[in-house]
Formats: C-alpha cells, sequence, structure tokens
C-alpha cells in the first residue's frame, strides 16, 4: 500500500487527488493547501485530511511514502527538497523546473538523497499521441519531415494569479506547449537549433502567444503553436513522412487519422481512431509511476527527459527575447 500526500488543491492538485482515491493498492493520507476552503473542499471529495501546510501534515501524518507536488512552477524546487529529504518519492507536475539549472539541481538532489523523481509530462498517456509514435516507430508513414502540433486555451487562471507573473511562470511556452517539446523529443530524437517568435513582454492583457520551430539533430523539422488567446481547449498534431501523414484534432469526433500516400487513389485512406475518452491519462500516468515505484522499473517519462523538455522551452524564450535562434549543445 502506497500513501500519498498531494501538495496543492488546484486543478491538477484536484486531478491527481481524485486518480488516488480511485486506485487500489493506494490510499490518499492529505491535501495540502494554504487556501483552507479550498484545500478542506477537495479533501473531503476525497475522503481524506486537510493540511494548512507540508509541516503539518509530514508531522501529523502516520505514513507518507510519496509526496506528489501539484504546486505553482517556482515552488517546485522547495518542495521537492522538502519530500527528498523526508525521505519520500517525489512526483512532480511539469514543468519541473523554471530553468535547465534548477531542473537538473533537482534530478540530482533525488538522486543524491535515493529517492525516485516523477515528473508529469502526461501527453505521453494519452492514446492518440501513444498511438501516432507507434504508427511513426512501426513505419507507417515512412521517415517523418515536417511536423505541427498546436496546443490552444484561454489565458490560465490560478491561485495568486501566478500564471500572469512571467519571473514565475515561464509563460505558455514553459507552462503549456513544453507538452509537444517533450512528445516531439520522445518521438524523433534531441533538438539541436530552436527559434521563436511570440507576444513576451509586448503587454498584451492576459493574452499571450509563441510559435517555436525546432529542428533536430535528425534533421526533421517540427512547428509548434501555442495560444492562450483561444476560446476553449484545443489541441491538434500533424506528422508528415514520406509515405503518409498522421493528423490528429482534439475537436474532431474522430480525432486520430492515419493516411498511405500510396493508398489514396481511388479510396479515402485507412483511418486509425483513438478515443481520448476511453481512460483518464493523468490516471494512467500516476498509475505507470505507482508501479514504477513498486517494481523498481524505469519510467516512460524519466527525470532527464523532464529537463531536455525544460531546456528547450527555456531555449524557445531567450529566441524570442532576442530574435536570435538558439543552437543546443
Amino acid at each position: 500500500m502506497n500513501h500519498v500526500l498531494v501538495i496543492g488543491a488546484g486543478t491538477m492538485g484536484t486531478v491527481h487527488a481524485k486518480s488516488y482515491a480511485a486506485m487500489e493498492n493506494v490510499k490518499l493520507v492529505g491535501i495540502v493547501d494554504i487556501r483552507s476552503e479550498r484545500g478542506k473542499e477537495l479533501a473531503a471529495e476525497t475522503k481524506t485530511e486537510w493540511f494548512g501546510s507540508y509541516e503539518e501534515a509530514i508531522e501529523k501524518l502516520a505514513q507518507v511514502d510519496i509526496v506528489d507536488v501539484c504546486l505553482p512552477t517556482y515552488l517546485h524546487k522547495t518542495y521537492v527538497k522538502k519530500a527528498a529529504d523526508a525521505g519520500k518519492h517525489v512526483i512532480c507536475e511539469k514543468p519541473l523546473a523554471r530553468d535547465k539549472e534548477e531542473a537538473r539541481f533537482i534530478v540530482d538532489y533525488c538522486r543524491e538523497k535515493n529517492v525516485k523523481l516523477f515528473v508529469g509530462h502526461v501527453l505521453r498517456f494519452f492514446p492518440e499521441y501513444e498511438k501516432s509514435r507507434q504508427l511513426v516507430n512501426d513505419g507507417a508513414i515512412g521517415n517523418v519531415g515536417v511536423a505541427r502540433t498546436f496546443r490552444g486555451g484561454i489565458f490560465p487562471t490560478a491561485w495568486n494569479d501566478w500564471y500572469a507573473d512571467y519571473k514565475n511562470s515561464g509563460s505558455l511556452v514553459l507552462d503549456m506547449i513544453i507538452h509537444d517539446f517533450d512528445f516531439l523529443r520522445w518521438c524523433f530524437g534531441d533538438v539541436e537549433r530552436v527559434y521563436a517568435k511570440g507576444l513576451l513582454g509586448r503587454g498584451f492583457a492576459r493574452m499571450d502567444y509563441a510559435l517555436v520551430t525546432l529542428r533536430f539533430k535528425n534533421g526533421m523539422i517540427a512547428h509548434v503553436e501555442g495560444s492562450w488567446a483561444h476560446e476553449g481547449f484545443a489541441m491538434k498534431m500533424e506528422l508528415a513522412g514520406k509515405e503518409g501523414i498522421i493528423s490528429y484534432d482534439s475537436s474532431k469526433e474522430k480525432p486520430l487519422v492515419a493516411v498511405n500516400r500510396s493508398k489514396q487513389a481511388g479510396m479515402s485512406g485507412v483511418a486509425v481512431p483513438e478515443s481520448p475518452l476511453r481512460e483518464n491519462p493523468y490516471f494512467r500516468e500516476l498509475k505507470h509511476f505507482i508501479e514504477c515505484i513498486d517494481r523498481d522499473l524505469e519510467p516512460l517519462v524519466t527525470a532527464e527527459d523532464a529537463v531536455k523538455a525544460v531546456e528547450i522551452a527555456r531555449a524557445a524564450l531567450v529566441s524570442i527575447e532576442t530574435g536570435k535562434p538558439v543552437t543546443l549543445v
């Protein structure tokens, strides 16, 4: 039985807490949040206890095996360290940190303390994205030369409006389209060069936009678009290979379709639909992390993957600020 303490009762903390509450062989032992009303509400929903601070929870709880950090990005280092110092395994929401150096510190610190660290890059657990990568690896569309992704929603609101503070959030580049950076690297390997344009620093009220071009070491090029000026939420993807295209649009009834170019003449192509409603990706992700702890397995997304994702995002932000491409070492 794994005893899990969730820190943060915001959007992701709520998703994680409800996932743990529904799992077998997992006991959600508490919710930590400085907002008593919200913390107590989530604790009641998930039939657990609320604590006003991490220290209070650790002092009062008989057993905690895993600490799940669902706090604003700039607080990740502080609370991951606290958990590691107490010998607890850590699950931390993405992005792991505000910059590569801090991310590297967190990974090394957990390793020194001999605790496992898992980072919530949940896109790898969406069936559509898993299937797309499988199709690419199986050679279903041949060598991929170009990829395009889009991720958009309204400007997020949260505790203390921290998303609106660039020094703490890192804008949508670090807090949203880092999902796509991680997915694309999972599919195509390391990134060599980053060039980006965006609204960062231009003073638009509660709007953000970025277009990031990634050149991979294998020669593939990807265009990653993100918007916090979008009505509703949507994510899209197109992977173009020598022999076909994989396309995905979350707003469509059949969101994932793979088409072989050689079969297009005289027929509509081969469709491979994957419904996002079959299983909650967050539940799958957290269940996987728990299994990795129980069986001492390497996770689908490693802490090193999380550092690389932060590195790409930071390079994009530097490119936006300087107007120049950034080459990754």
